[in-house]
């Protein structure tokens, strides 16, 4: 059923669900796969785009958290590397094992000797054994033209890395599958309870002209998913114990990899603050990342790296790399996005604040915030446990069954790369052969991505603006050089029809998207600070 006919469906009411979801990142889409799995009459709504908030814009790092474990973490620890290792597992090609190689240089800490016992346990605490200790010289076979001023060795282990846009994507079609209703731009405005103060239905507001009539959905179970937002959505919702969201920003460089060569992850303390900054391969580039600052902006416009970020993170990568050092000319985009930390309000640096997520119930509505990406599968199943009655939960599909179905096994194509075939399957599972079978194979020059994928994008995964095509069913605004103003002519030759929309209406979108780029995606130039 398409958009139009679902929203018809809704407004007259002749829809039922067990649940709603509010939210369309990663926790919301997380909680739409495990209900829908389950059985469960599910809908989720998104205000904007799926994963348009966070879940497009963090590091995209899949991983256990070492410096929570340093932290003393040991369960937010735990439970995320044997999730990262499970993720690897069902979902190769999506979530790829990373190298990352830190740095001991003399009279920094952590010296070499402490680092490895700590690799020690987070690799037990994973059910791997993939460390190591790399002197100076064999540093170099990793990465060549980093810094030997001063190094004394190398620690080597493993996390994974994915596209974050594309595994919110991926389980959003997931739960489709098992018969969920999943709309982006449809925005959750009012929470209906009865005389007893139970949820009995939510209030639907759907993108549209002025004067668009909201829809009534009756439910008596609704999550709130919605991150930086979701305490707005509980006071509003009358929740007598609201939870207390630190809006912080972790803003980005990606580079040409031509400018900055890794294969790895390399990390190194930032002198400043004494955090973790990396350098990674990513989609065909190098990343720079991240910060970790107060974001005080609107969380209703696109967050936005500032200058000071900029000199940050350009500051590391000199003293890493100092025979190719980086100036602002060599940046290719940006990205920033903000963290829903949920704090104690105790005053702590941005660094300090504990990242394991919180989880309230208020009859009916059940808020969850916090957490990371990597956890989203237990954090999703936590929440349904607590909004389904006792009769209920233990309906909850078992805990072993896989998030993701695999593609089915199929001879690669001659004209596509192996590494593309596995991207492939991992972005689209079972969809992998329609997805070559309705679509042009040819690559974009510059990118490893198929025009194919843009085709399908617009056939089958609500492509409602330009910029959901650009910048998260696709990465070509973060890869190509103007946000990829170059390919908009051959985009539109082949995606205009397929998304129905008239002349007028292309050029409006190519309009908002790359004044939505210059804003949000490009270097800051003369913008002001955004409560850096």
């Amino acid at each position: 059923m398409d958009r139009h006919l679902l929203l018809e469906s809704l407004r007259a009411g002749r829809l039922g669900f067990d649940l709603v979801v509010i939210g369309g990142g990663i926790t919301g889409a997380g909680v739409a796969r495990e209900a829908a799995g389950s059985g469960l009459r599910t809908l989720l709504v998104e205000q904007k785009d799926f994963a348009w908030g966070t879940s497009s814009r963090s590091s995209k790092m899949v991983h256990g958290g070492l410096r929570y474990l340093a932290s003393g973490h040991l369960g937010l620890t735990r439970n995320a590397a044997r999730e990262r290792e499970r993720l690897m597992k069902e979902a190769p090609g999506l979530v790829e094992p990373l190298p990352f190689l830190m740095p001991h240089f003399k009279g920094h800490f952590p010296g070499p000797r402490l680092f490895q016992a700590l690799l020690t346990l987070y690799d037990r605490l994973a059910g791997t054994n993939t460390h190591r200790k790399y002197s100076p010289a064999d540093t170099q076979q990793w990465v060549p033209g980093l810094t030997d001023e001063g190094l004394q060795a190398t620690s080597r282990f493993t996390d994974a890395v994915t596209d974050d846009a594309r595994l919110v994507q991926r389980l959003i079609t997931e739960a489709r599958r098992d018969g969920a209703i999943c709309l982006n731009y449809v925005t959750a405005t009012s929470v209906e309870r009865d005389g007893q103060g139970s949820v009995c239905g939510l209030k639907l507001a759907p993108e549209g002209p002025p004067g668009t009539e909201e829809i009534l959905v009756n439910t008596r179970q609704v999550i709130n998913a919605t991150g930086a937002w979701a305490d707005r959505l509980q006071k509003q919702s009358g929740t007598d114990n609201p939870l207390s969201i630190r809006p912080l920003r972790g803003s980005h460089l990606v580079i040409p990899w031509q400018s900055l060569p890794v294969t790895c992850a390399v990390s190194l303390l930032h002198p400043e603050d004494k955090r973790p900054v990396f350098a990674f391969p990513w989609a065909g580039t190098t990343v720079l990342g991240t910060t970790d600052l107060e974001h005080r902006g609107d969380l209703n416009r696109e967050p936005a790296i500032t200058p000071a970020e900029v000199d940050y993170l350009l500051q590391i990568a000199r003293r890493l790399f100092p025979g190719s050092p980086l100036t602002a000319r060599d940046v290719l985009s940006t990205w920033a996005g903000v963290r829903p930390v949920v704090t104690a309000g105790e005053g702590k640096a941005p660094s300090k604040e504990n990242r394991e997520h919180v989880i309230r119930q208020d009859r009916g509505f059940i808020s969850i915030a916090g957490g990371k990406l990597t956890t989203f599968r237990q954090m999703a199943r936590q929440a349904l446990a607590m909004a389904l009655p006792e009769s209920r939960a233990a309906t909850l599909r078992p805990d072993e069954h896989p998030v993701f179905r695999p593609a089915p096994p199929a001879p690669k194509p001659e004209n596509i790369t192996a590494i593309t075939w596995r991207r492939l399957g991992g972005y689209y599972g079972p969809d992998r052969q329609n997805l070559l079978q309705e679509g042009r194979l040819e690559e974009i020059t510059g990118t490893g991505t198929l025009w194919a994928e843009l085709e399908w994008a617009c056939r089958h995964e609500q492509v409602l603006h330009l910029d959901d095509l650009m910048l998260r069913r696709s990465r070509l605004g973060l890869v190509l050089p103007n946000g990829g103003a170059g390919v908009l002519s051959a985009l539109r030759t082949r995606c205009q029809a397929l998304l129905g929309w008239d002349d007028e209406r292309w050029l409006k979108e190519q309009d908002r998207y790359l004044t939505l780029y210059q804003e949000a995606y490009q270097l800051p130039h003369q913008k002001e600070e955004q409560g850096a």
